[in-house]
């Protein structure tokens, strides 16, 4: 079994990089490392690995980010399996596996021995995503993030914070889109928010629907309506909690493989933290999976 090391170095916080090195170097299990240096590195890497045949364990050393792409390379090979060393400051995906994700993916020996599960896939317009997609105020406030950024003395947090007060209080929450989910149609309506999950984590936290499985054959979708500033400030955290069954005045949902959803202008859609901008989306259950392995006794099956 080849075991290969994508090693995101811009991601987390200073000397992540050096701390996984130090545990690469008392890893017994022979393993290849290799470094990313820009976007798609990361994709090029896995596909590369994939496409050569022979049983291969690739690890995601970064955020969701780096994930997304070792998972786009790698997705539909058998031969393949995925996991993600969780150096990112989000690895919102890991999420399923219980608060001490962090210390038990960077068991190492652990991980390199541990079991695989065949994992769903979402398909946004021909991009791969295993955790959610979102369309909405929180995908703009996402993508602006990167934004302020690249702001002299601005932090990740400080960039957060920017990007949140201007969507909300500046661009307004809703915007009209017409959707299409199951028989449910929406004709240029305005909403405030659409989410499709495979996984159950997004948003540094947040948890739409905590029932989401990866491997259930089902994506859950959600459409918040357009509700004033009050109403957002006074819904958003029970959202964040997956009670929003308990309001059905104001969120839609819907089980199912596929929604679809367009505007006249273009849309801010976040895949897996991935940004992506047209007027046209469709997003469905891919015929693709993704093998992903994790440690012995890990269990992404535990509901919050």
């Amino acid at each position: 079994m080849r075991h290969l090391f994508i090693l995101n170095p811009a991601a987390g916080k200073r000397g992540t990089t050096r701390q996984l090195e130090g545990l690469l170097d008392r890893l017994r299990v022979p393993h290849e490392v290799v470094y990313t240096g820009g976007a798609g590195d990361a994709e090029r890497f896995a596909r590369e690995a994939a496409a050569a045949g022979a049983p291969v364990r690739i690890y995601a050393c970064g955020g969701d980010g780096t994930l997304n792409e070792v998972v786009n390379g790698a997705a539909g090979y058998e031969n393949a399996a995925v996991t993600n060393v969780p150096k990112g400051t989000g690895n919102d995906f890991l999420k399923i596996f219980g608060p001490d994700y962090r210390k038990i993916f960077y068991d190492l020996e652990a991980l390199a021995q541990g079991p695989q599960t065949a994992f769903d896939l979402i398909d946004c317009n021909g991009r791969l995503g295993i955790d959610v997609v979102c369309a909405g105020v929180d995908a703009r406030i996402a993508a602006d993030v990167h934004r302020y950024k690249d702001w002299p003395l601005v932090t990740g947090k400080g960039a957060y914070v920017l990007a949140l007060l201007e969507n909300i209080f500046l661009k307004g929450i809703s915007r009209s889109m017409s959707v299409q989910m199951g028989d449910k149609r929406w004709e240029n309506a305005p909403a405030c928010l659409l989410c499709v999950c495979s996984g159950r984590y997004y948003g540094g936290g947040f948890m739409p629907v905590g029932d989401a499985m990866p491997d259930d054959g089902v994506l859950d979708m959600l459409r918040v309506r357009q509700i004033s500033l009050w109403t957002f400030l006074r819904l958003v955290g029970q959202y964040a909690k997956g009670r929003y069954r308990e309001y059905p005045e104001l969120i839609d949902h819907y089980h199912g493989e596929r929604v679809e959803f367009s505007a006249l202008e273009p849309i801010t859609v976040v895949v897996d933290g991935e940004v992506m901008r047209d007027t046209r989306f469709t997003v469905r259950l891919s015929e693709k999976k993704i093998n992903f392995f994790y440690p012995a006794g890990a269990d992404y099956r535990v509901k919050d």
